[in-house]
């Protein structure tokens, strides 16, 4: 719990900001910069960490032979330097983003500050599924179906914690609206 104080301390509209802002400039780095630049010899394959359902060994052999080795290296030289970065930024920045929402509608002692621990534990599978990748790069074109199997599965657990936060996520932000909008409303219709 004592994880969960410190972020509801430090979730104000600063810091969420901040952070936030942060996150996004090296997402949109990975997203159009660097995802593109590995696999512009495989355009129409997925990168592991855009593989929301996972991988088999015969696509991630195939992958990786598809884009060559001036692909393996950026992969390792730039992307995955950029996605050691990105999930420490998640973390703190979501975590911050929905603390601060959630404060605007729970008591600070409230169960569903439990729900801060999702884009943590998102944000570890994603290092674990950089240093999975990163493992792959290393002994590609001998990949075990073990080592491909661990970063497959890092690979799911990031993206289904990643979606039922999002979802958690906009809901708290259509609550926080619509609390908005309902006391506005219900203001004006004392002060008429």
């Amino acid at each position: 719990m004592k994880i969960t104080k410190l972020i509801q301390k430090y979730s104000t509209g600063k810091n969420v900001a901040i952070f936030f802002s942060l996150n996004m400039v090296f997402y949109l780095t990975i997203l159009f910069y660097s995802i593109p630049l590995v696999g512009k010899s495989a355009p129409n394959m997925k990168l592991f960490d855009v593989s929301s359902s996972g991988y088999t060994q015969e696509y991630a052999v195939s992958l990786l032979n598809a884009i060559g080795p001036e692909g393996r290296n950026a992969y390792l030289s730039l992307q995955l330097p950029l996605d050691f970065v990105y999930p420490g930024l998640f973390i703190i920045s979501y975590s911050l983003m929905f603390a601060w929402l959630l404060k605007k509608n729970f008591d600070l002692q409230s169960k569903v500050y439990y729900a801060l621990y999702l884009p943590i534990v998102a944000g570890l599978f994603d290092y674990l599924e950089n240093v999975f990748v990163i493992l792959m790069l290393k002994t590609y074109p001998n990949l075990s179906s073990g080592l491909v199997a661990g970063a497959s599965f890092a690979t799911l657990a990031k993206s289904i914690l990643s979606s039922v936060f999002f979802t958690l996520l906009l809901l708290s932000i259509g609550q926080v609206v619509w609390r908005s909008i309902f006391n506005r409303s219900r203001a004006a219709v004392v002060n008429s």
